[in-house]
């Protein structure tokens, strides 16, 4: 019997940028205002976001490898998204009750920071864990199995604008929502209500590909842990390969991007709403790298692709680095060139790189494991960075940008530092690209 595959119709695309758009911007709640929210509500103390971002990352991590496994071994993809988007949607509104552990005091005392800091990180953890669930697991398995030479360049476009998109809207969106009086229970209530619109409509709208079949290899828990079998990872030497640029990226782009909003908002000066008109107007611009970079897929030339991106991404934090100064900018306007001209080189870098990783792995992932080779990218994508990440930043901002508040409370900024040190890490990155290379190259040859 011939498969057949949904991966054209008008449903299957309202659904790739409905759940894909709604995903992200649920996500960039998490990455853009769970940080600031912290600093604005419990205490500007980064060691908080860091034991978010670590503890976030493994509950991440583990969702994805025990939904990805479900998912294969029941031949079901849409049961697994829609749980997991309604309950993503219900935890990010129960994240914003952790503001009121501290009651609202402008001093609150050690152990009641402690309480919340902590409560803070188990609701992130929680979030996390559902929105893999959905996200990770489940919708991009589901988008893994449409995917066919006809529309691979258009969902590689979708999977690398979609974040940028997100980034876009729930930066604008969100400092709107939470206004000058830092209501940020109003922004959780929004975006998480949306999620869940989006979860139970994709319960009568989404369809499993006709073809997909159940893939049960022994018990559960012995196909879940196969997925840790490293000699049957190593087999596939270019996704390996391709794994690795993505972790060495990411552990740059970790170290400042889950800081900007705290670095523009207390760094720099400006308020909710403003950060993320700047951000907007200069990602808006960087979405025209989407083009060239649909070109080069559909010809199959990742490596160049990939290279360009970090070009783009090293000049873009670069120029944060060394003009993203409180001397440089005025935060009374939305024109500070060095911002937007080095937001927009990060974001043409940015969006190009996740366009094509997105396409180049899963073009290597087997056909009977998908889902479970979602876990494989989490760990490399997710995993790694996100643990990895806090460790560099931490001490950074500690050391760089420790001052007084208000209140007399010892405080930590995020400062260009960070930037200046991503961009050498970004460097790092074309290491394992030229290893990635090679393997393509030899791939080419013996087939």
């Amino acid at each position: 019997m011939k498969k057949q595959n949904s991966g054209s119709g008008l449903r299957f695309w309202i659904l790739v940028w409905g759940l894909g758009i709604i995903g992200q911007l649920c996500w960039n709640v998490e990455n853009q205002w769970f940080n600031t929210f912290v600093y604005a509500k419990i205490a500007k103390d980064p060691t908080i976001i860091s034991w978010m971002v670590a503890v976030s990352a493994i509950a991440t991590t583990v969702s994805t490898f025990v939904f990805g496994t479900l998912s294969d071994r029941s031949g079901r993809r849409k049961p697994f998204a829609a749980a997991g988007y309604i309950l993503w949607g219900v935890f990010t509104i129960l994240f914003g009750t952790t503001e009121f552990i501290t009651g609202g005091q402008a001093a609150p005392s050690a152990q009641l920071i402690l309480l919340a800091g902590t409560a803070v990180v188990l609701a992130d953890a929680l979030m996390s864990f559902f929105g893999s669930m959905g996200n990770d697991a489940s919708f991009n398995a589901w988008l893994n199995d449409n995917m066919t030479d006809r529309n691979r360049g258009h969902i590689g476009a979708a999977l690398a604008t979609q974040p940028v998109i997100g980034t876009i809207i729930g930066t604008v969106v969100g400092g709107l929502l939470i206004g000058a009086n830092d209501n940020y229970m109003r922004l959780f209530v929004v975006m998480g209500g949306l999620v869940i619109v989006f979860g139970v409509l994709s319960l009568f709208v989404m369809q499993d590909v006709p073809g997909l079949r159940p893939n049960k290899q022994g018990g559960f828990f012995k196909q879940l842990f196969s997925a840790f079998d490293l000699k049957a990872l190593l087999k596939h030497r270019e996704l390996v390969c391709v794994f690795l640029v993505l972790t060495v990226y990411f552990i740059a782009f970790n170290v400042y991007y889950p800081h900007v909003g705290n670095y523009m908002i207390y760094y720099l000066g400006f308020s909710p709403d403003v950060i993320g008109i700047i951000q907007g107007l200069a990602l808006i611009l960087g979405m025209l790298s989407v083009i060239p970079a649909t070109k080069l897929l559909n010809r199959e030339r990742f490596v160049l692709a990939a290279a360009i991106s970090v070009v783009l991404s090293i000049v873009g934090v670069a120029i944060l680095g060394l003009f993203g100064r409180p001397q440089y900018i005025d935060p009374s306007t939305i024109l500070n060139w060095p911002l937007l001209i080095g937001l927009f080189f990060f974001g043409c870098g940015y969006i190009m790189f996740m366009q094509v990783l997105s396409v180049w792995m899963k073009q290597l992932f087997p056909d009977e494991a998908k889902g479970q080779f979602e876990g494989f990218r989490i760990i490399f994508f997710v995993l790694i960075p996100w643990i990895v990440s806090p460790f560099i930043a931490n001490p950074i901002i500690k050391r760089n940008g420790e001052i007084l508040d208000a209140n007399g409370l010892t405080a930590y900024l995020p400062t260009h530092v960070l930037f200046l040190v991503s961009t050498l890490l970004i460097l790092l990155t074309f290491v394992p690209l030229v290893f990635a290379a090679r393997e393509r190259k030899k791939r080419e040859k013996d087939a």
